[in-house]
């Protein structure tokens, strides 16, 4: 980790050239003090060397690399006055080169920030990029740029269309509300669309544009999707899932097979429903009537700390690969201290489940190149004579486990009754956290955590049977009350109810990638995703612990478990550039 550190900061140090509002990049960059200290820094997921970063955007695979943009403050690593895309290239999503910022402020559809946007590949394998501008009136303006040169598969710079913006805050929008356009589609009229969220009168929305050359664009009477008092909707994605398959889809791809999700984020969540689009009346009819709100009732990505997520189609492998911002739970004085801020999720491949009703994330299978020293166990029994088990063999605060969990002996009368209709799943974990007995559960897992468990994470399950739908429901927690003892730390709970049939079948799986400061957990295959922020004083690096635990007043076994240390991706410079030497 020291030596990939040290790397990644000369990297930036070196390829930093361009113009910023009138300052030199170069200048400002310089390597955070106690680099070598520190141990929040993550060994896998996608993180700059050094300063604030936010949103991905506009992913996407060309000429066989992959590409990762993301929102960057070059000055700090606190979010400025000045935000610019990061641009980074890979050929495995895994190991990445850090190339020059993409796009920066340079004309005045942009002169005070380039924000987020999407990649859309036209026909003939062009790229075109749709960002949002603030220009020097501070109005969200849309903009456009495509590479330079398309011979050069890293697509290093890149050129603004000379008529930005092409799009500017329609009436009774405020000019601060209205940002983030989507990967636009082909309808079968031939007419491209895109979609921007806005907010009117506290009402957010998703205002679909339509265009023959993408260039000039015409608003449509009516959002594609909208909700009240929802405020302002930010990076909305609307792409195809085809039933019956885990495959990815074209943005323009249609047919009766092919159901279409929305996603908005707002109040700090990434919501999304599925329903039925039709292009030749621009309506957006979702499924069981379940409109996006904000309500215990509507969907989300991940039940944790996740947001602004951005997906693509990966065409190389039929599969579209899902991007997430992990903002920091540390307070600003340490990110500024520690001199970064922000990490993305590891890219999670994404389908419709069986029922048609929800989406499955699964970290993409490129992640097994890192595995290393695999840990298995089965039939190991948790109950209240030995409650608790270290797993070893594995580098605990860089690791991928997978471990399923046999319930013993449920019936409806053991176990706790509950009514989830009306249950806030995020104040049961907190009320009922990982110390709180039940019948079946909490049990799951003690990540980063002292040996003596003073600090701990805790990944469990707990069920409870409802009277009311007649059926075993199924909790799912990220208890972060103990994660650290550190103060000023945001420790808030996480917690959702993961569709399992224990009926007809007693067993659950978790799934969960640690990273020093990140732990993504993916329930039961991946229909539950809760990420959280970790900041443990004592357990980090060779002192964190991984346990197995059940501190419910039932025996659960683990059926299986494999466990795996994970190497350090690769993150380099760009050989092209020259040193900052």
């Amino acid at each position: 980790m020291k030596s990939l550190v040290s790397i990644l900061a000369l990297c930036f140090l070196g390829i930093i050239g361009t113009e910023a509002a009138g300052r030199n990049l170069k200048d400002v960059i310089s390597l955070p003090s106690q680099r070598f200290q520190q141990p929040y820094r993550t060994g896998y997921h996608f993180q700059p060397p050094n300063n604030w970063m936010n949103d991905p955007n506009g992913p996407m695979l060309y000429e066989g690399v992959y590409h990762f943009f993301y929102q960057y403050n070059p000055y700090a690593a606190t979010f400025g006055d000045v935000i610019i895309w990061g641009h980074a290239v890979s050929y495995d999503l895994v190991n990445w080169i850090h190339l020059d910022p993409a796009i920066y402020p340079t004309h005045e559809a942009d002169s005070k920030s380039c924000w987020s946007g999407s990649a859309t590949i036209l026909p003939g394998n062009i790229p075109m990029m749709l960002y949002t501008g603030s220009d020097s009136k501070s109005r969200q303006v849309q903009d456009l740029a495509w590479p330079k040169n398309l011979s050069d598969p890293f697509l290093r710079e890149w050129v603004k269309y000379e008529h930005n913006p092409i799009i500017t805050p329609p009436d009774g929008v405020k000019d601060d509300c209205f940002r983030d356009p989507s990967t636009a589609w082909k309808g079968p009229d031939g007419l491209w669309r895109m979609v921007v969220g806005a907010d009117r009168d506290n009402n957010g929305m998703a205002y679909v544009y339509q265009s023959t050359d993408f260039k000039t664009w015409t608003r449509y009477d009516h959002p594609l999707s909208s909700a009240e008092a929802t405020g302002t909707w930010e990076c909305p994605d609307f792409y195809p899932v085809p039933l019956n398959s885990t495959n990815g889809l074209d943005t323009s791809t249609y047919s009766g097979s092919v159901m279409h999700v929305m996603k908005a984020g707002f109040q700090g969540h990434d919501w999304y429903t599925i329903g039925t689009y039709s292009p030749d009346r621009e309506n957006f009819l979702p499924q069981n009537g379940l409109r996006l709100s904000g309500s215990n009732l509507d969907l989300r990505y991940d039940y944790g700390n996740f947001y602004a997520s951005k997906s693509f189609f990966d065409d190389s492998k039929n599969r579209r690969v899902l991007w997430g911002w992990i903002p920091e739970s540390d307070s600003q004085e340490d990110d500024i201290e520690k001199g970064w801020a922000g990490l993305q999720s590891f890219p999670r491949a994404v389908w419709i489940d069986r029922s048609g009703s929800q989406l499955i994330q699964w970290p993409v299978e490129e992640i097994e190149t890192l595995r290393q020293n695999e840990v298995k166990l089965e039939n190991k029994k948790l109950d209240s004579a030995s409650p608790v088990y270290e797993i070893q063999g594995i580098t605990a605060s860089q690791a991928d486990v997978t471990i399923s969990f046999k319930l013993e002996g449920l019936t409806i009368e053991d176990t706790e009754h509950l009514d989830t209709t009306s249950a806030d799943p995020q104040a049961l974990c907190t009320e009922r956290g990982a110390s709180s007995k039940g019948a079946f559960g909490p049990f799951g897992l003690l990540a980063m955590a002292s040996k003596d468990r003073e600090e701990q994470t805790a990944i469990f399950f707990r069920v409870f049977y409802d009277q009311k739908i007649k059926r075993y429901s199924v909790l799912m927690c990220s208890d972060l009350s103990r994660s650290t003892v550190r103060s000023n730390i945001d420790t808030t709970s996480y917690g959702a109810f993961v569709d399992i049939d224990l009926q007809n079948n007693n067993e659950i799986s978790l799934r969960n990638l640690i990273d020093h400061s990140i732990i993504e957990s993916f329930g039961e295959e991946g229909k539950t995703c809760i990420t959280s922020r970790v900041y443990p004083k004592f357990a980090y690096n060779e002192d964190a612990h991984l346990f197995a635990f059940n501190n419910g007043t039932r025996s659960v076994t683990i059926s299986k478990m494999s466990a795996w240390s994970m190497k350090d991706a690769e993150f380099v410079i760009d050989q092209t550039v020259k040193s900052a030497a």
